[in-house]
């Protein structure tokens, strides 16, 4: 396979999976057992590309912190981002000195997809008949910090997947759940990235020093396309649906994984 074709390959696979609640990190851990394999740095500049892609999609936040950043409920807001994204940043700097790596096989990425899917069916089917609330809560500030954390110790338990479950626990609706799931990811994302980007340009390994930077920039404009449209179909399927597809999609992924395992 040209290598070219392996990255738009790769390209799609985060943008449809960098925000869906299904876990991009084992997704692409899983294409990687077929494909040719890329460096760390090129993994995180297609996420960031997947990243970057979806901050035209929520104009009305955007506008709010640009010109009326002086209400007390555009800062409010903004503090509750703030305090999720400080705890998920104070606790991925502890993993980061204890060394903490994410394990590659497919055993604990299948059990986390497998699990996640058994959860939000699980959650939905509890939440039936419930009322949902639009006001994010310091409370639900704080865990979807938590949550962000567990999601970078799991491969395959899926950030966005980990928040919005939690939230929904918490009695928010499903619209402002993924809302504040999405925007408390760009900033953790983008600072995540930017400190690995920056220490790989400053102490480059050989695999960064060789790095080619027209297929690392391909990868990243395809990421960042397939981003779009997916998060842009997302915050309106949420609308008037629930999280039971991609429940059973997990459940689906993970029984497939669990046979791959079997079989090896």
């Amino acid at each position: 396979m040209h290598t070219w074709i392996a990255i738009i390959i790769l390209g799609i696979i985060e943008g449809i999976t960098e925000f869906l609640p299904i876990s991009s990190t084992a997704h692409l851990l899983i294409a990687e057992h077929w494909l040719p394999h890329q460096s760390d740095l090129f993994n995180i500049v297609i996420q960031s590309g997947a990243v970057l892609a979806v901050l035209p999609l929520f104009p009305q936040r955007l506008h709010q912190f640009i010109f009326q950043w002086r209400e007390r409920e555009t800062q409010t807001y903004a503090a509750k981002l703030m305090l999720a994204f400080v705890i998920t940043g104070v606790g991925g700097l502890i993993l980061d000195k204890m060394g903490f790596k994410l394990p590659e096989e497919l055993g604990p990425v299948a059990w986390a997809i497998f699990l996640g899917g058994v959860a939000f069916l699980g959650v939905e089917g509890w939440l039936r008949g419930r009322t949902f609330h639009e006001s994010v809560t310091w409370q639900i500030a704080v865990v979807v910090g938590i949550g962000q954390l567990i999601a970078a110790v799991f491969p395959g338990a899926s950030r966005s997947g980990a928040t919005i479950l939690l939230m929904l626990i918490f009695g928010l609706s499903r619209p402002a759940a993924t809302e504040f799931s999405f925007l408390v990811g760009i900033p953790t994302m983008l600072a995540a990235g930017g400190l690995k980007i920056f220490k790989a340009l400053i102490h480059p390994t050989a695999g960064a020093a060789s790095e080619d930077w027209a297929l690392v920039g391909l990868g990243f404009i395809v990421s960042a396309v397939v981003s779009f449209i997916v998060v842009k179909w997302l915050l309106s399927y949420v609308r008037s649906h629930t999280f039971m597809l991609f429940g059973w999609y997990r459940i689906a992924l993970g029984g497939v994984l669990f046979l791959m395992l079997f079989l090896h």
